[in-house]
């Protein structure tokens, strides 16, 4: 089922950042709808990619690392808005959406690589 520590690493130290990225919006920002949605996709991306992992099939492991793709999408929606709308700079924006990015391009790979195993 490839080899997902590194996507497992890397999704839940971004699902931290996106703790912090929420108690900043909330204290800092006083934002309370937008953040509770990026904390709720963000964080989602470690679980489901550990669900994966702990997965009793192939076909589990797949779907689970699926919808962690696409909660990373729509976390990458998110951050869009909440720097459209001035709540985080683009440096901020620039730093975590590559990292969103980057979790993006490893579970599109572990995917079809997974798939073309079958």
């Amino acid at each position: 089922m490839g080899n997902p520590n590194i996507i497992l690493e890397k999704s839940k130290q971004f699902a931290i950042r996106i703790i912090r990225l929420y108690q900043h919006l909330k204290t800092e920002k006083q934002e309370f709808i937008l953040s509770k949605q990026i904390l709720r996709s963000g964080t989602s991306i470690g679980a489901n990619t550990r669900e994966g992992v702990n997965a009793i099939s192939t076909k589990e492991f797949i779907l689970k690392l699926n919808i962690a793709l696409k909660e990373a999408k729509e976390t990458e929606y998110w951050l869009e808005l909440l720097m459209e709308t001035n709540y985080i700079t683009n440096e901020q924006f620039e730093s975590i959406y590559s990292d969103c990015s980057e979790i993006i391009a490893i579970l599109t790979s572990i995917i079809k690589t997974t798939n073309s195993k079958l």
